[in-house]
């Protein structure tokens, strides 16, 4: 009996405090409705916001507000936020909110509003809502539309949050953008630098970059990929090292050699495997020293500065050549404002720590014209002679054109190519020429043999030329 007894005060207790809950969430409800229904907008939010202040007394949870915008500028961490949860969807997620941007490849995926999203960092988890409501502006009686996240997390994680998750939330962001952007290249329209007066970065016309060149498909030998490579993964990973020894987080690259040899496909190689924008100078649409400076400022990060055909783009004089030379070199130039000096002092100097995470590429056909004040590490960290075509490269190029990694003709025309300079584009051009394997092969085997044959002929008569001179001068 009086285990049965018990049961009825316990029973009778679980049912009181029931119904005081429900009374006092009801009268919640009606106080809330009340206050929605008669309390003025101005006072509205301070009784909302003096309940929470109460409540918040009795909770163990915190919440950090990410508003938008942060006076007329966006909210920088909001946009980290905003992308970062992207990416974040759980079978559990209901609604997003996805969009293309006009010219871009990949779609973007966002938080909805008021939809939640749970993330965990170092085993704590962290809650996520997209608050979207009406406000007033001080002073403004127009309603304007106000968005925000709300992060709460335990209250012994603050420091955990300011110090660590919210900077992870930055950086991580700043990866998905750079993974799933549309890469893309950039000309100088010098009408808007000069002509119409315009910003100077809207001189920079942006183009898709759709270039298909990967190292697995740029012809050249497979111990300079890999130099490459390595070179490009210790720059992009060596930002606190760069830092510690007081130098620019950039890396300059001289590719020089023949034409045809893939300077542009090794340019767009490293652009697709970085995941870098383009930026392609034509220094010839310059005029002075400060637009080269501008042009710079208004460059992004983890980026590429392409100047194609150093040796011939501004006509910079080898400051070792002889005085009478340099004479006849100022009388040409006098009116010319883009110097030698300016551009090294773009390349290496001052100007030149105007960012961070570039990767700036000269290339030239005649590396033996450039000034050696260019040459130098700094300016240009690492030069890679791309020659003519090697064993290595066709069938890097066999691969590619004609889906082969073997095939009876290779020794003959590996042999062949060792003994006639012959360019990666020249043999691309062969090979493209039948859709039959066997006969694009034959034909690219008479083709140098046609080709060495020349090349025999021209020495031949060089070396009776040669004769000749010489004859003369004995007789």
């Amino acid at each position: 009996m009086a285990s049965s007894s018990d049961f009825e005060k316990n029973l009778a207790t679980v049912k009181l405090v029931l119904t005081t809950a429900a009374s006092v969430a009801a009268t919640a409800m009606v106080a809330g409705s009340l206050v929605q229904d008669y309390l003025p907008y101005e006072f509205r939010d301070i009784f909302f916001s003096r309940i929470r202040n109460f409540l918040s007394r009795f909770s163990t949870r915190m919440t950090v507000v990410i508003d938008e915008s942060d006076g007329f500028d966006m909210n920088d961490v909001y946009e980290a936020a905003e992308t970062y949860l992207g990416g974040k969807i759980s079978p559990s997620t209901q609604r997003l909110k996805v969009s293309k941007p006009e010219k871009e490849k990949n779609l973007s995926i966002t938080v909805d509003t008021n939809e939640t999203i749970v993330d965990v960092f170092n085993g704590v988890k962290f809650k996520w809502i997209l608050v979207c409501k009406q406000v007033r502006a001080n002073g403004d009686s127009r309603i304007q539309l106000a968005r925000f996240f709300e992060l709460s997390f335990h209250k012994k994680y603050l420091d955990l949050v300011l110090q660590s998750y919210l900077p992870h939330v930055v950086n991580e962001s700043k990866s998905i953008k750079q993974e799933k952007r549309t890469l893309k290249i950039f000309t100088v329209d010098s009408r808007i630098l000069y002509d119409f007066g315009g910003d100077i970065g809207d001189a920079w016309i942006p183009m898709n970059l759709d270039h298909p060149a990967t190292f697995k498909t740029v012809a050249l030998d497979t111990e300079i990929k890999k130099f490459i490579l390595e070179d490009l993964e210790r720059f992009v990973s060596r930002k606190e090292y760069y830092r510690k020894v007081g130098k620019a987080w950039k890396r300059g690259y001289l590719l020089y050699g023949p034409p045809g040899t893939g300077k542009s496909s090794l340019i767009a190689a490293m652009a697709n495997y970085l995941n870098f924008d383009v930026y392609d100078l034509e220094l010839t649409e310059l005029r002075e020293n400060t637009d080269l400076k501008k042009l710079l400022i208004a460059m992004s990060n983890r980026s590429i500065l392409v100047v194609e055909d150093i040796d011939c783009s501004v006509d910079f004089h080898d400051r070792n050549m002889p005085e009478d030379k340099f004479d006849e070199y100022r009388n040409r130039n006098r009116t010319k404002k883009l110097t030698l000096s300016g551009l090294l002092n773009f390349v290496d100097g001052l100007w030149s720590s105007c960012g961070d995470e570039r990767i700036i590429i000269f290339t030239t056909n005649h590396k033996e014209k450039l000034d050696p004040a260019l040459l130098r590490p700094g300016r240009m960290d690492v030069h890679i002679h791309l020659s003519y075509c090697t064993p290595c490269g066709f069938r890097v190029l066999a691969s590619n054109y004609l889906g082969m990694e073997e095939h009876a003709l290779f020794e003959e025309i590996e042999h062949q190519i060792e003994a006639t300079e012959v360019t990666p584009a020249e043999v691309a051009e062969e090979l493209l020429k039948g859709n039959d394997p066997d006969i694009a092969l034959q034909g690219l085997i008479e083709f140098l043999t046609l080709k060495n044959k020349e090349k025999e002929e021209a020495k031949a008569e060089k070396e009776k030329e040669e004769a000749e001179a010489d004859k003369e001068i004995k007789g």
